[in-house]
């Protein structure tokens, strides 16, 4: 089939899947606003102090930044010339979306109906996305081995895996991300075609900046919470958890892991704090760190595409 055949296909259905979408987003919008309890998280953010609820807001959004700075690895790794203005606006956008609505949601469909707005193609659009998903992924493996292997975090007796079991994890996690920093070294073989896609590898250079900013993004999530948990628990203690509840929460392929992040640190930190005060530090930070950018990104969405709908209008001949 000619490119041409495939344009015209593409633009028979392009209206028909935009209307899709915007259902679709209302739908998830529905669903999540059920199951949250609005009363529960207003009383709790009330009982906070302001500073602390400002010092917590301002490290999302220093995270959420720093997150839509993943996009300007993308920016290189694809070599298209993007100004920074463009990028982090869609990162962070899909980020919160991700955060909430699921991966399918922020991470592939947000980036591409925004990317491809800006003139990135489709091939571009799954590498910026793969790039983003290693680097956060490739920080957290850093993070994860190095506070597991050190013994930081303790499993209650009675969990299917032991704490000598999570130290070793740590170990292999240590030596997986040394093994892909030696390949974006030494590697001689530095494209591999996924279908249709050509994947390179990053080199040294980029992986260590994937490194940085995928590990200080973990640190700033493992940060608000630690503000507004008790005070008498241990940051390295905290992240540790939060790093554990991370991949409950992939495995249950639960939005927003609702429900599973308060059960993991209630889980393992009960015997350090109260279970009241784990709990309500725990529903700000879903208000903070989830709800509020939520809002926020979907301002920012409404604007996006109100200025794209403006050009079109625009550009339309009298």
């Amino acid at each position: 089939m000619t490119s041409e055949k495939y344009g015209s296909r593409f633009q028979r259905w392009k209206k028909p899947l935009t209307i899709a979408f915007f259902l679709l987003l209302i739908v998830l919008f529905t669903l999540l606003a059920r199951r949250i309890d609005w009363s529960e998280v207003l009383q709790t953010l009330s009982e906070f102090k302001v500073s602390t609820l400002l010092i917590a807001g301002a490290l999302t959004l220093c995270s959420f930044i720093v997150y839509a700075c993943f996009d300007l690895i993308g920016r290189t790794y694809i070599r298209q010339p993007l100004r920074w203005k463009q990028i982090l606006p869609v990162g962070i956008i899909s980020y919160a979306f991700n955060l909430n609505l699921s991966a399918w949601v922020g991470g592939i469909a947000m980036r591409y109906r925004l990317y491809s707005r800006l003139g990135v193609s489709t091939s571009n659009i799954a590498k910026i996305l793969g790039l983003s998903l290693a680097t956060n992924w490739f920080g957290y493996m850093v993070l994860a081995g190095v506070v597991f292997s050190s013994g930081l975090v303790s499993l209650p007796p009675g969990w299917k895996l032991s704490s000598g079991a999570l130290q070793g994890v740590g170990v292999l996690l240590v030596i997986a991300s040394l093994g892909y920093l030696a390949a974006c070294r030494f590697s001689k073989k530095r494209a591999w075609s996924v279908r249709g896609i050509e994947i390179n590898l990053p080199s040294l250079r980029m992986a260590c900046l994937q490194l940085a900013l995928g590990a200080l993004n973990w640190s700033l999530m493992a940060a608000v919470i630690f503000t507004l948990l008790p005070a008498k628990l241990d940051y390295p203690l905290v992240m540790g958890v939060l790093l554990i509840s991370a991949i409950a929460g992939v495995v249950t392929h639960i939005p927003a892991g609702l429900g599973v992040l308060e059960a993991v640190f209630i889980g393992l930190l009960q015997h350090e704090a109260s279970r009241g005060s784990l709990l309500a530090g725990l529903i700000a930070y879903r208000a903070i760190y989830f709800i509020c950018p939520l809002l926020i990104a979907l301002v920012m969405y409404l604007g996006v595409e109100a200025k794209a709908k403006a050009l079109r209008v625009k550009k339309t001949p009298a």
